[in-house]
């Protein structure tokens, strides 16, 4: 084991984002912190719920299990976070399935708007990989050791 490195059971993570580069660097940093956290990425709204709801593409040949934590981006193109977050929420099969806001926004009508849709948390995203790794410690360390999650 790394320094620094933690083993938890195996937990997985669904990343959200359009933005490849920023999905890079949140796997890279939640690896860093936890080697044995499954993530797993969609790049929309569309294939976040296809990825929950096992029915299209490349998601419906696989026996994919529910994540145990989701980091939605808000602004990516086909179906928003916002759209994505109410779809979730509305869902009795995925609304207690933790939901983290990871955006660039810093709005306040952004982050008002993520609370009254039913998001666990807003959290903006750092401007450092040094910030990043830091922050994805603490994440895994909340939702992962602190607090005792649903079985979804």
């Amino acid at each position: 084991m790394t320094k620094g490195t933690e083993v938890l059971k195996n937990y997985t993570i669904l990343i959200a984002d359009d933005d490849a580069d920023d999905r890079l660097m949140a796997s890279d940093a939640f690896h860093e912190n936890f080697q044995n956290t499954t993530i797993k990425f969609v790049e929309d709204g569309e294939e976040l719920m296809d990825y929950l709801t096992k029915t299209y593409g490349d998601f419906s040949q696989k026996e994919n299990e529910k994540p145990q934590l989701i980091l939605l981006d808000l602004n990516m193109p086909r179906k928003d976070g916002r759209e994505a977050l109410a779809e979730i929420k509305r869902n009795k099969n995925f609304r207690k399935i933790p939901v983290i806001v990871f955006s660039t926004s810093k709005d306040a009508n952004d982050i008002k708007n993520a609370y009254d849709l039913g998001v666990n948390c807003y959290i903006t995203k750092p401007n450092s990989y040094t910030e990043l790794l830091l922050l994805t410690k603490k994440i895994g360390d909340y939702w992962f050791k602190t607090v005792e999650l649903p079985m979804v």
